[in-house]
């Protein structure tokens, strides 16, 4: 047999007026219900849970030890039913339950947690994803419409779509301080080629070569802080994102390498809207206000 509840959100809600208004004649007056039938909602209540919830002294009702945590509790279940309702007359006005933000993995992503915190008390519910992508994973996000907004190197941004500009992310090549490299003073690109190279996943369904991928050594990983740790340990080079590393080249855990007319790549970011014509409500309010955050 399903389980059938007892007790009633009307009944909880009623509970939490009489507490919050110190008495039930306040909550009453609160309520625009009579002060008999609260008194009635919460004897039953009571009853039905078998439980005693309030107590009464004097004028005022005080919460029992018990009815302290089920009252505790009954407030996390009454606004998650309130956030239902809204979700559910958001959707019914086209804001949509869930906004899907494809990432490029070189974005620094400090300008989006800062855009959606301003977003999180506007969200009406709404869930937000955040997916990494690398490469041609950005490209693939927008040709096939896989997410509402898209984040990518704007090389990646193929025809038909336009890309408003974020920032730019300056691209070093690092070694590990005990790497045999990290002693070099200078060195050029073909050099760098016969050494074992660190590269980072590309999300694509059907990855391409493309980048700076021109050694022929290869290990690949999933993330930067994966290339980080075998960095760490003296093995291979990589090009990292300058954000992500200055403080390790600070410290001296990373060593920039010196290449002339090539010691950085400094690649733009731009903010693309894969289906402009069925952005909803939310992805909009997001867009501007992470495009806001680069206009500071």
């Amino acid at each position: 047999m399903p389980y059938r509840p007892k007790s009633t959100m009307e009944q909880w809600r009623i509970l939490q007026a009489v507490v919050d208004a110190g008495g039930y004649a306040q909550a009453a007056d609160l309520l625009n219900k009579s002060q008999s039938s609260l008194n009635h909602a919460v004897a039953k209540l009571q009853y039905q849970l078998g439980v005693e919830l309030l107590e009464v002294k004097g004028r005022k009702a005080f919460l029992t030890s018990a009815g302290e945590v089920m009252l505790r509790r009954s407030r996390l279940l009454t606004q998650q039913i309130e956030d239902l309702e809204l979700l559910a007359s958001n959707i019914n006005v086209g804001w949509e339950p869930e906004i899907r933000i494809a990432v490029e993995l070189i974005y620094p992503k400090k300008f989006l947690y800062r855009a959606l915190a301003k977003f999180h008390p506007i969200s009406r519910g709404s869930r937000i994803q955040i997916i990494d992508t690398v490469i041609t994973g950005s490209t693939e996000m927008i040709t096939e419409h896989k997410a509402d907004l898209v984040i990518a190197a704007s090389p990646s941004v193929p025809k038909g779509f336009i890309g408003e500009p974020l920032t730019v992310t300056q691209m070093l090549p690092v070694v590990g301080q005990n790497h045999l490299l990290a002693q070099q003073s200078k060195l050029d690109l073909n050099e760098l080629s016969q050494y074992l190279q660190i590269v980072i996943r590309d999300t694509a369904s059907k990855p391409k070569d493309v980048g700076w991928l021109k050694a022929e050594q290869r290990w690949t990983v999933n993330n930067f802080f994966e290339a980080i740790d075998i960095l760490k340990s003296g093995i291979g080079f990589c090009w990292l994102p300058e954000f992500l590393i200055e403080d390790l080249v600070k410290t001296g855990a990373l060593v920039c390498l010196q290449i002339p007319l090539s010691s950085a790549r400094v690649v733009p970011l731009a903010l693309i809207t894969p289906k402009e014509e069925t952005l909803g409500p939310g992805s909009r309010q997001l867009r501007e206000l992470l495009l806001a955050e680069h206009k500071n």
